[in-house]
This record gives structure tokens, sequence and C-alpha cells, in this order.
């Protein structure tokens, strides 16, 4: 199995940055930060998701990071797959929270079940095919629409640029740099939408 050990934001203030991601999720082992500028508008093509067991949890993730200083795309609510919503952090990284329950079910708690790296790519048949080729299994696909690959600890998914951004909540238009590299065992590359993937031997802690 390919492994993402974690991902890198491209930061102004990587300490800040840091501070914001263990206090707001406690992500700290999948989520590193480098010293960056550079230049990026509108949306950057991805979002993080983070998948909890009840809604208690979303809304305790989802109030830490708004003390931490995020604000909010998509407010959390009952839908019809469960109950999520979609916030931007003070880096401009977009992360939706979400369950698959609509009831707590326990006590509340603080504990992520998943993370997911959803990309919005211009292409899903072309991009699911560049990552196949490269080694990369397919654990679920929906045609044109959704592709999941099996990577572990940070699961990799494709959807459309549109669709990711519709689901944030955010306009498509965006220009510059993903700031977002993606840390693997798999070797350097970078795929058709211009995302990076750089080899590394950091262990997660």
């Amino acid at each position: 199995m390919t492994s993402i050990h974690s991902v890198t934001f491209e930061v102004p203030d990587p300490t800040a940055a840091d501070e914001f991601y263990a206090s707001a999720f406690g992500v700290g082992a999948h989520v590193r930060t480098r010293a960056s500028q550079a230049p990026t508008t509108g949306f950057r093509g991805y979002l993080m998701s983070l998948v909890v067991s009840q809604p208690s949890t979303v809304d305790s993730l989802f109030g830490t990071a708004l003390q931490g200083g995020a604000t909010t795309l998509k407010p959390p609510a009952k839908s019809f797959w469960g109950y999520g919503g979609v916030l931007r952090d003070p880096y401009g990284t977009l992360w939706k929270i979400a369950s698959s329950s609509k009831k707590d079910t326990g006590p509340p708690t603080r504990n992520i079940d998943d993370i997911v790296l959803l990309l919005g790519v211009d292409d899903v048949a072309v991009t699911k095919r560049f990552y196949v080729e490269r080694g990369l299994s397919v654990a679920k696909s929906f045609g044109r629409k959704y592709v999941e690959f099996a990577t572990a600890p940070v699961r990799l998914a494709l959807y459309s640029r549109r669709a990711a951004a519709k689901d944030a909540g955010v306009s498509i238009e965006g220009t510059g740099s993903h700031r977002l590299v993606i840390d693997t065992d798999a070797g350097p590359l970078t795929d058709p939408d211009g995302f990076t993937w750089e080899a590394t031997s950091r262990s997660v802690r």
C-alpha cells in the first residue's frame, strides 16, 4: 500500500500554524508546515476532510478551530448523508469535518477516524489513470465523479474541481500555488493538476 505520511502546508508563519493545527484538530502527526510566500488566490483546489464518529465531535472540532481564527464556510448541519460543515483555517486551507451519523451515540470526544485529502481535479479519469500507472490501488471508484485510493495513514480521493468547490461552498476560481505538498514513500512526482508529491523518510510520531 502506498503511504501518504502527512501533508505539508506552505504558510507564512509555520510556528503559529503548527500551534493552530495541534490545538484545533490535534493532527500534528499528519499535518506539517513550512515557510512560503508563494502567490496564491482563491480556491487552491483541495479540501482536507476529517471523518469522525458523531455530531458532537464535529461541533467540538469546529468550535476550537473557530476559536483559533478559522472562519465558517458551511456551518455544521444535518444532511442526507449525515452531519458536517466546512471552514477555512487562518492560513487558507479548507477543512470539511463530517460524520455519517446524525445522532450522538456516546459522550463527546475529539477522536478523528480518518483524514482524507480531497483533490479537485480537471479530469478525474485522467488523474486517476496517472496515479494507477504509478502504483496506487483504487479502493472506490464512481466513474468520473469520485475516486478513492488505498493510501494510509492519510487517504487520497479525487473529484472534479467544480464539485470540490461546490462541496466547500466557495467559488471555483483560483490561481497560483496550491500551497500543498504531499509527503509520501511513492517518490517525487507532480500530477496533471500540479499537485506535488515529495519523498520523505520522516516517521509519523
